[in-house]
């Protein structure tokens, strides 16, 4: 569900940052530079990021450039699944964040979801395993991963974080209007089949 003008800024930003990392000869630099500049500029003309965002973005990326990892807790409770609604846009995704260097995937849940909901869970499965731009969500600067991991519940209450400002049970018929650059509606209603089903397989792409 991707934009082929996306795409396209996409690589030619990692071309340039893969370039910026193994080039000696400094005209190959020169060149790199104007490359990962065009991608900015890309960006800016097709999304409503300021150029100077794009570029600072950009530049603080370093070394040969692999997608980022987002992990999502997938909780539910009486057939409802739990959602957060998020500071940031005021709409409701699943918890979650970017991996953490150091932490392991079921670490950083678990992190993650005590940090934006208070509960303490353990992860027991996971769901899904997707690439972001597989998925009608809105354009990204960076090339992302999603991970579901199905978690259970162990210990914690309701308690807002710094990122969010509400936590609530849905079900499935009843969803919030959700912050799509976190999760779409046909992610959750993918998660609520393996809800309905407990031997679904995972999910890849």
């Amino acid at each position: 569900m991707s934009h082929k003008w996306l795409e396209w800024a996409k690589r030619i930003q990692s071309l340039s940052q893969a370039g910026l990392t193994f080039s000696k000869d400094i005209y190959d630099i020169e060149r790199f530079e104007e490359l990962r500049m065009i991608s900015a500029e890309i960006m800016e003309e097709y999304t409503e990021l300021d150029l100077q965002k794009i570029k600072d973005l950009f530049t603080n990326e370093t070394g040969y450039q692999t997608p980022k990892v987002d992990v999502r807790g997938v909780v539910f409770r009486d057939d409802k699944i739990l959602m957060v609604r998020e500071n940031i846009d005021d709409r409701w995704s699943i918890p979650g964040g970017f991996c953490d260097v150091g932490l392991s995937p079921s670490e950083n849940i678990i992190k993650e979801l005590e940090e934006e909901s208070g509960y303490i869970v353990e992860p027991v499965k996971m769901l899904a395993f997707l690439d972001m731009n597989k998925h009608p969500h809105p354009p990204q600067p960076y090339y992302y991963y999603k991970m579901f991991i199905k978690c259970e519940i162990v210990g914690g209450n309701a308690i807002t974080g710094i990122e969010t400002k509400d936590i609530k049970f849905f079900s499935e018929n009843n969803l919030p209007n959700l912050s799509t650059d976190r999760n779409t509606e046909s992610q959750i209603k993918t998660l609520f089949e393996f809800q309905r089903n407990p031997h679904k397989e995972s999910i890849l792409d």
